[in-house]
């Protein structure tokens, strides 16, 4: 069900973002290819085997792979990941402040930079969509998109790498456990998505000077 409703996401957002371009069917060989440019992409991120992961499941399989459709991915994902974390802090706040749980301020505290998390990557995916990969030369509305986007997607690293800091040390109980290892997955898949963007942005301002 989870992947099914990530890959509804990903459709809808494609279908908004359509003026990316026009794309063909692949064929056995694309998709050989697709693979070997996802690979040598992660390669450049700080998790390549969750950035591999993550990308071959849910990129798009009927479209040839460009670094602003992995970009897009990631940042879905990363998105994706976020929402579902903050609806799992949503309830275990609930019950701990129910109880009146020693917990609860740090779970809340946690709560409250992984909301902004998915704000920051919410912006981020909107504006990823406003960078025409076809334009002739750098203006500077695609300087300010990608800046805005290279803003967004950090703090959202940021607030994600807070939460986890917030559970230092190995010695915790389960549900401690548990949240840490959920927001550690959003913060890595945000890094990926991260170094994916600076990846793209690099190559576009170098192509448009």
């Amino acid at each position: 069900m989870a992947k099914l409703s990530l890959s509804l996401l990903l459709f809808f957002f494609f279908i908004f973002c359509i003026n990316i371009g026009t794309v063909e069917p692949l064929n056995r060989a694309a998709h050989s290819q697709a693979r070997t440019f996802i690979e040598a992409s992660c390669r450049t991120t700080r998790y390549p085997a969750l950035c591999v992961k993550w990308l071959t499941r849910h990129a798009s399989s009927d479209t040839p792979p460009t670094a602003q459709q992995l970009t897009r991915t990631a940042l879905m994902v990363s998105l994706y990941r976020a929402r579902h974390v903050r609806l799992y802090l949503v309830k275990v706040a609930k019950e701990l402040k129910a109880t009146k749980a020693k917990e609860y301020p740090v779970v809340r505290d946690c709560l409250v930079q992984i909301d902004d998390s998915v704000s920051q990557l919410s912006q981020s995916t909107g504006e990823l969509c406003r960078l025409d990969p076809k334009a002739e030369m750098m203006s500077d509305d695609m300087y300010w998109h990608i800046d805005n986007v290279d803003t967004w997607v950090s703090t959202a690293l940021t607030d994600a790498s807070s939460c986890v800091d917030e559970f230092p040390g190995q010695r915790m109980s389960k549900m401690k456990a548990t949240i840490k290892s959920k927001v550690l997955n959003v913060a890595q898949l945000t890094s990926n998505a991260l170094a994916l963007f600076h990846r793209y942005a690099a190559a576009a301002i170098e192509k448009h000077p």
